[in-house]
């Protein structure tokens, strides 16, 4: 597509963003869903704002997602400029990488831009 660059597609893969802390895990067999409806961040073509709701459903295996550093996490996008799709892929990986989840699901709704409204779903492992 003109006028998009290689620079523009990998944008905010490799920012540096607030670890995502975890605490001990003492159930087995259960679900988490976490619904973060103040997503912001910067698109990397245009330096406009995106904004949405970002979701993540979990079933954790030793470690449950702490949610004051998952805020912080989340709150850093601000700064980025990445695309949705990049995003809710990030995310999904530095999850994982957190907090090593049975199963994992991340899920970004995003508000209309130009009349068009996009949901992007990344996921790891298998739901039961």
């Amino acid at each position: 597509m003109p006028g998009y660059t290689q620079r523009h597609a990998q944008s905010g893969l490799k920012a540096k963003l607030p670890l995502i802390e975890c605490w001990p895990n003492q159930f087995p067999g259960y679900e988490i869903t976490i619904v973060i409806p103040e997503y912001t961040a910067i698109c990397p073509k245009t330096g406009l704002p995106d904004f949405g709701t970002v979701t993540i459903q979990y079933e954790p295996r030793r470690l449950c997602l702490e949610l004051k550093s998952l805020k912080m996490y989340v709150l850093a996008y601000r700064q980025v400029g990445i695309f949705y799709e990049n995003a809710v892929n990030r995310m999904l990986k530095d999850v994982v990488k957190a907090a090593r989840p049975v199963w994992c699901h991340v899920r970004g709704e995003f508000s209309s831009r130009g009349g068009i409204h996009s949901v992007v779903e990344a996921k790891h492992g298998r739901r039961r």
